[in-house]
């Protein structure tokens, strides 16, 4: 049986009950529907862009959800229990837009506290007003350049948006991340007499977000940890963009949350408020597991030609139509109207719920703050971005060794170096734990398992992610929006999988911290599918990453160090299988050269004539290639380049001093592409790296096929120098010539 369709009002009421039926407060309330409605018509209409359908038709829903439940005060959108509502949606975005408006919520400065005029400008670049984080006026510029109302709710950039959202299954996945984090915190920081943390998730999802792959994932893992502070409520209109839902797709959703291990409920008409809210209050008893609430919908409810067609999914409706939708809501003809009978009524529940329970939650800290100093203090600097003092103090530097670690065992020990002294930093790997190396091994650290389980409990900090990659980064980019400090792991190919969690997590500034090991053909026998060659090159593309190729340990300590200073940077950190020799920091410049991007590690002190580069694993072969060009009488600098991106923001004074433009003869060194280095060796430089695939061979046999050796490195210096460097055609050649390699190989 695939699930069934309980009627909610029997949990609560007896035959001989009759449910007292409020006229005034229904009529209140469909005001309230009417107006979230009819200001998602008109910015669309106004903006000729959008979509209204669906905020017309979850009005109710999300109305439902935050005057009857939600434990949230506009007045501070920051506090720290608050429950989370995620639009994962996020193309129904004026649906938020408007709850934002109606309910008041204020806008917040740069310190974290609602806007005065004395605390700066909004965290989202505005300026500082003691006003609303979407205004009026907002909602009139909709998707217009610099509105607090963009096409897609975003994090950051409108108070009251908890994560952005937009590509579906995102927010579903980054909900999972918010309930971990609650857990974590309840776990970590309550007391007797002191319930800190109890804070609920909601997300509100359509058809798309649970077609996608990472929704599947997220909510196996979900049903596994059994978060049961997590509810989906699915948007069951059967519309996509492309038409009715069948077209795509017929398995019985509901039965798939049940095998999942969540409570299933469903409400068969999205405009019964009460029955909305019954099924939500199922949800809060449910103690056991996830809930998934399917609410049975009509796209753009009430539109006379465009309700339940697929047109109205992602286009205005028309001036006639949006005119017409309202006489049948009973709503005046008037563009933007928000009564004052609306703001009260809305703005009433909220104060008498979740404004008195903020204000008892301040109390409760003051009290907690003098029962438990060291617990509210911590808590203090996870709220502030702050780091306590003397948190690096278990980071020690690594003696030269020749034989050296592969950077992924230096990470490992500097990994927990940090993360004891930053207790809200935790995470996981996608089932690689023992071959990426990030296990917190320290007293206390422990795993986050349900405690049901008998494998852990909820303040472990090593999470066990399984091998579901995509939803490990949108579950970390969940926990970082709620301010803890994740990393999470895999093999650097596998980045693939993870590339939307990435790059929402650079556009959302939060400094989720992605780990990737196996980081070139050194991993050798593996082959090519599990060698990665392109793979730096993507993620150096990501506007406001930052990707970290370390060459030894030292590099390795101080890049965490930095690491653990960031407050709105990803990062990417990327590390060798292979061992590596611990430089000799008495020969070569010291590794703090890491805290610039860039450095010269060897030859600072020559006007040169050739400059070599290098990151990770090919600066040791950088340096031999270095000393040998000396024996020749070649003045040569080479230059330690752990992080471009970090190396592009510092002074041009500096980057000069590195990389002076007298000397055009340049060489780099990586065992990756070369499109990120041309705009260091430029047009008279060369590239020592990889054009092809790999193949699968012991490591030496790869680097001496591939070229990555002394005499490559050597002869590439020479050809710079003599301003003789290899073309564009070469490098054609070297493709075509392995292509029929291969060709011929393969039929044999």
């Amino acid at each position: 049986m695939a699930h069934q369709n309980v009627d909610l009002d029997l949990l609560f009421h007896s035959h001989k009950e009759r449910k007292f039926n409020n006229k005034d407060q229904q009529k209140a309330d469909e005001q309230v529907v009417n107006c979230l409605r009819c200001l998602a018509m008109d910015a669309v209409q106004e903006a000729n862009s959008g979509h209204p359908g669906t905020p017309m038709a979850m009005a109710p829903v999300a109305y439902a959800l935050w005057a009857r439940l939600l434990h949230y005060d506009p007045q501070e959108p920051q506090w720290m229990n608050r429950d989370r509502f995620v639009l994962s949606m996020g193309h129904a975005s004026m649906l938020i837009y408007g709850l934002l408006h109606l309910a008041g919520v204020k806008d917040i400065g740069p310190d974290g506290r609602p806007c005065t005029p004395d605390n700066g400008v909004a965290a989202n670049g505005h300026k500082a007003t003691p006003g609303l984080a979407v205004s009026l006026d907002d909602i009139k510029n909709f998707r217009q350049h610099h509105s607090r109302c963009p096409g897609h709710p975003e994090y950051r950039w409108t108070a009251g948006v908890e994560t952005t959202t937009g590509p579906l299954g995102q927010g579903v996945a980054n909900s999972v991340g918010m309930a971990i984090a609650s857990k974590w915190y309840a776990a970590t920081f309550n007391k007797p007499n002191f319930e800190m943390f109890s804070y609920n998730v909601y997300a509100l999802c359509g058809d798309g977000c649970l077609m996608e792959g990472v929704a599947h994932e997220a909510a196996s893992l979900a049903g596994h940890l059994k978060l049961d502070n997590l509810c989906w409520i699915w948007d069951n209109n059967q519309i996509t963009i492309e038409g009715n839902t069948s077209w795509a797709i017929s398995e019985d959703i509901a039965t798939r949350f049940i095998a999942y291990g969540w409570n299933v409920l469903r409400v068969g008409d999205a405009n019964d408020v009460d029955a909305l809210a019954r099924a939500m209050n199922v949800f809060k008893r449910e103690k056991q597991r996830p809930t998934f609430i399917v609410v049975d919908s009509h796209i753009a409810w009430g539109a006379p030609t465009k309700q339940d067609s697929f047109t109205a999914h992602g286009a205005p409706l028309g001036k006639e139509e949006v005119s017409t939708t309202k006489g049948i809501y009973g709503w005046p003809d008037e563009s933007f109207l928000v009564p004052e009978t609306v703001l009260s009524h809305f703005r009433g529940q909220l104060e008498q719920r979740g404004g008195v329970e903020r204000k008892k939650w301040d109390e409760l800290l003051a009290n907690y703050a003098k029962e438990y100093p060291s617990e509210a203090s911590t808590l203090q600097h996870i709220k502030h971005d702050t780091l306590p003092e003397g948190w690096d103090r278990f980071c020690k530097d690594f003696p030269a060794d020749a034989k050296g670690l592969a950077t992924r065992q230096s990470s490992a020990q500097c990994l927990n170096m940090v993360a004891q002294g930053i207790p809200w930093m935790l995470g996981g790997s996608a089932d690689l734990a023992p071959s990426c190396l990030t296990t917190l091994t320290f007293e206390g650290a422990g795993d986050f398992m349900a405690p049901s389980s008998g494998w852990g409990s909820f303040s472990g900090r090593n999470f066990h992610f399984g091998i579901r990659e995509h939803a490990m980064g949108s579950i970390m980019n969940g926990l970082a929006v709620s301010k803890l400090r994740p990393f999470g792991s895999t093999f650097l190919v596998f980045s693939d999988y993870m590339k939307p969690p990435i790059r929402l997590s650079s556009i959302m500034e939060v400094p989720s911290i992605f780990i990737f090991t196996h980081d070139s053909i050194g991993v050798g026998e593996d082959g090519p599918t599990h060698q990665p060659i392109e793979h730096l090159v993507a993620l150096r593309s990501i506007p406001g990453l930052m990707t970290f190729r370390p060459c030894d340990a030292n590099e390795v300590l101080h890049m965490w160090k930095f690491v653990g200073t960031r407050v709105d940077d990803p990062i990417a950190i990327v590390l060798s299988r292979q061992p590596l020799p611990t430089l000799d920091r008495t020969k070569y410049a010291s590794a703090e050269g890491v805290l610039k991007g860039a450095y010269v590690i060897a030859g600072a002190g020559v006007e040169p004539q050739v400059i070599l580069m290098a990151t990770g694993s090919e600066v040791s072969l950088m340096l031999e290639a270095h000393h040998a060009l000396e024996k020749e009488g070649v003045k040569v600098r080479s230059v330690s380049m752990p992080c471009l991106e970090l190396f592009k923001q510092q002074t041009l004074e500096y980057m000069q001093s590195v990389l002076p433009d007298s000397c055009r003869a340049r060489v780099s060194i990586e065992a990756a592409t070369s499109e990120p280095w041309g705009v260091f060796t430029g047009l008279d430089g060369e590239h020592v790296g990889m054009i092809t695939f790999g193949s699968s061979a012991p490591i030496k046999k790869l680097h001496q096929d591939f070229g990555f050796t002394v005499e490559a490195v050597v002869a590439a210096a020479r050809r710079v120098i003599s301003k003789r460097p290899r073309t564009l055609d070469s490098y054609t050649e070297v493709q075509m010539r392995w292509k029929k390699q291969r060709s011929s190989e393969s039929l044999r």
